[in-house]
């Protein structure tokens, strides 16, 4: 059902597309002047609305149009890259509510002196796993450091992963004696029954080793689900690699955050700017980025990558 109504939405939309396309040439055949100004604001419209399917239509890959399981992970630069991990994780809180996404914090471990160590969130839209795909790979930050009572400038990273949320559990097998299932109190913010309760959860993969946790919500049912929800993930990410059988298609975080394997580079001092390493592609504005300005760069690298 979710399949046919996300068809019959896509059919709709390219329907009314065509609508508006014959109203359109129907009013620049009346060749009245009166209305050249509403024609031009219309045209307008339609090109923008026809540029974005066609590049939302170029996108593939299973999963492409499907949510996004989204982690942050601080790596080389001590306390700045804490700080770091949290500006990105509202620059893409900003993009998916641009975007009209809707987001979800389903873990998150603070770091002691500021700033976040690792988060993980839920990112659900149409593309949202396709677009925050281009994000995968190693961030770079290059700023005078707040933390640093010199005021010298540091460079610091951080992790980012990108995974497809699989909502069809037959889709990926996990066996229960697979699973070692561990219970803890949740830290940090959260209320009384959070903390004084066992509701975080914490799940080992024993085939895999692979270890997820998620403390987030408030009932030890709701952690569960979310840590198996990013369980099924990692795996379905495994599977992937092991049917394409290509090295260097490792996710992100076995590649170490740190110098020499950045993907783009967020330059703060001595100049502004915003580089992609993958496609050259540069933004001067770095604050309107951090803002949740990230279609263009995102852009650029799926059109050649999509």
């Amino acid at each position: 059902m979710q399949q046919v109504t996300t068809l019959r939405e896509d059919i709709n939309l390219w329907t009314a597309l065509s609508r508006r396309i014959a109203d359109a040439l129907e009013l620049a055949q009346m060749q009245d002047e009166s209305l050249r100004a509403e024609l031009e604001d219309e045209v307008s419209q339609i090109q923008s609305t026809t540029s974005r399917l066609d590049f939302e239509a170029m996108l593939s890959g299973e999963h492409a149009t499907g949510n996004a399981i989204l982690s942050l992970y601080a790596g080389a630069g001590g306390v700045d890259s804490q700080d770091f991990v949290s500006m990105l994780l509202r620059m893409y809180l900003r993009w998916a509510e641009r975007r009209g996404f809707g987001t979800s914090i389903i873990d998150q471990s603070s770091g002691e002196e500021a700033g976040i160590k690792s988060v993980t969130a839920t990112v659900a839209g149409k593309f949202a796993y396709a677009y925050l795909r281009a994000e995968r790979g190693v961030h770079r930050l290059v700023r005078i450091s707040p933390f640093d009572a010199a005021n010298r400038r540091h460079t610091s990273f951080v992790m980012v992963e990108a995974l497809p949320e699989i909502d069809d559990v037959s889709e990926i097998i996990i066996s229960p004696k697979d699973l070692q299932i561990d219970t803890f109190r949740a830290q940090g913010a959260g209320g009384q029954h959070m903390q004084k309760n066992d509701t975080a959860v914490r799940i080992t993969h024993s085939p895999t080793k692979i270890v997820v946790q998620c403390q987030n919500q408030r009932s030890q049912a709701q952690n569960r689900d979310n840590a198996m929800k990013v369980l099924r993930a990692r795996l379905y990410e495994l599977q992937q690699l092991a049917r394409e059988k290509e090295l260097d298609d490792l996710r992100g975080d076995y590649v170490k955050a740190e110098w020499g394997s950045q993907i783009r580079s967020y330059v703060l001092h001595p100049y502004q700017m915003v580089k992609d390493h993958r496609t050259h592609h540069e933004i001067g504005n770095v604050q309107s980025v951090l803002d949740g300005d990230l279609d263009e760069l995102m852009e650029t690298y799926l059109r050649t990558n999509g």
